[in-house]
């Protein structure tokens, strides 16, 4: 009788390797870390943005970003060992560590630890900055940079080779573990098994090769690559306390009067760091802005008003002296009374201008080559201010930026929002928009009457034929303010066709002549009914252009 062969053990002399790390960040956090970074990613546009734009040139910026935050944010900063890490990620551990050593980590956490929006902040600044130095080629050069790329992409190799190399070996050690398997197709698996797994274990050889390559390359220009980004960081310390609190302060004088969220914040302050024009602007809306607001909460006097009749109404002040004797009687008084409620009391009636409108406001804007410089910023400085007054009167506001004839205007409403709060995308947009140019004053002009005319709209289309319905402008019944140095002339027909119009729809046009510099008068008298200068911010001056709109 044959001997039965003996059953063969399944054996597997040279496992595949151990897998490789799924970690990319350098930095410990816990999941409310992670969760305040996703909020303050959604939303901040320019954090998404520049996820995207270091993406493109190094492996893993995203997660150089967020590893940045937990640096700044968290109290108790803890790093992973580099076994813990992928190999890829050797570059993010240099910029990371020159920001945590020394003093500067200290000045920096200072004024970031569990602070959202200050690390937030920081972290967009630190991360341009480190954008900036990868972009220079001074420290690490192209081909360092694709050395990376060629380790992250073995990496991607090596895990898939692994992960074949495993589901082989547990297909063939469930094969050797079955009775209705022959023995050869078993040998022929746990060939197969050996085969992946040598082809992984030379995978993964070649990728230690290529990471240690990597770390010499990036040990040679180690000093210099710190030292520059320690130079970034330098200068982010140094705009991070302004930059936060210009933008409150554009929170708080611009938005709807309450704190910005963290990122708002972050947009906000990215703007403002190293803008020393907006910066400049946001000081001196703030100043403006506290003395408008005053000079509204005044009684408006009326010095041009006289009696000129007597009617009925219900103002103390200017009844007939006969019905305030009614006062005394027992039953006159409840007829005074009644009278008072009713509205129906002899009083003085005056006649005279109000000085003070309440319709919406079109604000001119000139943006050309003339008004460079400090006559743009008290321009917009002075569209701001008129931009917070109409949010508080809840008034429509819309600005119009124009400078040669040839040049498109920039229309643009500032408080489409509930309760007329300032849209501050679209104000900063308007506050750093300057096309240059030469100067047209009658298109923009044109363009803030057809505002302020009815316009028609299609109401309905029935065989063929459109039928058009009045609809009355959202700015009828506005007056317009028209901001420029004055260096340019209109046509006397255009002029004399622009004030018949302003006249027959009853609105008011004030001009305010930036007076910084070299400024022209007389080419403002034909279409304005007020002129005013700001050759400085004094009560005088504030007051003719805060108090009569």
């Amino acid at each position: 009788m044959p001997r039965r062969r003996a059953k063969k053990k399944s054996q597997f002399s040279f496992p595949p390797p151990a897998p490789l790390p799924d970690n990319v960040y350098w930095i410990e956090s816990d999941s409310y870390d992670r969760a305040v970074y996703e909020q303050l990613r959604a939303a901040s546009p320019s954090l998404q943005g520049l996820e995207e734009s270091g993406a493109s040139l190094l492996p893993h910026f995203r997660a150089l970003l967020r590893d940045l935050f937990c640096a700044l944010f968290k109290y108790n900063v803890v790093f992973f060992k580099a076994d813990d890490v992928l190999p890829s990620a050797a570059v993010n551990q240099e910029l990371l560590t020159a920001l945590h050593s020394g003093d500067l980590a200290n000045l920096l956490r200072e004024a970031t630890v569990l602070d959202e929006g200050q690390a937030g902040l920081a972290t967009v600044l630190l991360g341009e900055g480190a954008l900036r130095l990868l972009k220079s080629e001074k420290t690490l050069t192209r081909r360092d940079l694709l050395d990376v790329w060629n380790v992250e992409k073995q990496e991607a190799l090596v895990q898939e080779r692994i992960d074949e190399a495993q589901n082989a070996k547990e297909l063939a050690q469930q094969a050797d573990a079955a009775e209705d398997i022959s023995q050869d197709a078993k040998e022929i698996l746990e060939q197969t098994a050996e085969r992946m797994a040598s082809q992984a274990r030379a995978e993964n050889t070649r990728l230690q090769r290529l990471a240690k390559q990597l770390n010499q390359d990036l040990s040679r220009v180690q000093e210099e690559t710190r030292n520059r980004f320690l130079k970034e960081a330098i200068t982010v310390a140094q705009n991070l306390d302004d930059a936060t609190q210009e933008a409150e302060s554009w929170g708080l004088a611009v938005g709807g009067g309450h704190q910005s969220s963290p990122g708002r914040q972050i947009e906000l302050g990215k703007r403002l760091a190293g803008n020393d024009k907006l910066k400049k602007l946001a000081a001196m809306v703030g100043r403006m802005k506290h003395h408008a607001l005053a000079l509204r909460r005044k009684n408006f006097e009326r010095t041009n008003d006289e009696v000129f009749e007597v009617g009925l109404g219900a103002e103390l002040s200017r009844l007939l002296p006969h019905e305030l004797l009614s006062l005394q009687h027992p039953v006159l008084r409840q007829d005074f009374i009644r009278r008072f409620v009713d509205n129906e009391l002899l009083q003085y009636d005056l006649r005279g201008v109000e000085a003070q409108g309440k319709g919406p406001l079109i604000v001119c804007l000139d943006g050309s080559s003339s008004m460079q410089g400090d006559k743009e910023v008290w321009a917009k400085a002075l569209t701001l201010t008129l931009l917070e007054i109409a949010r508080r009167e809840r008034r429509r506001f819309r600005a119009i930026c124009f400078s040669s004839a040839d040049a498109p205007l920039y229309s643009v409403d500032l408080n489409t929002r509930v309760r007329y709060e300032a849209d501050m995308d679209k104000v900063l947009e308007l506050a750093e928009y300057f096309p240059g140019g030469g100067t047209d004053f009658e298109k923009p002009l044109d363009a803030a009457l057809g505002c302020i005319k009815e316009a028609t709209c299609p109401a309905s289309t029935r065989q063929g034929r459109t039928h058009f319905l009045l609809q009355e402008s959202r700015f009828q019944r506005g007056d317009i303010v028209f901001i420029t140095d004055g260096e340019c002339r209109v046509h006397a027909d255009w002029a004399e066709r622009f004030t018949t119009e302003k006249n027959a729809l009853g609105f008011s046009l004030f001009s305010i002549l930036i007076d910084v510099g070299t400024s022209s008068l007389g080419s403002l008298k034909p279409f304005s009914d007020k002129i005013t200068t700001v050759s400085q911010l004094t009560s005088k001056e504030a007051g003719d252009v805060f108090v009569k709109l």
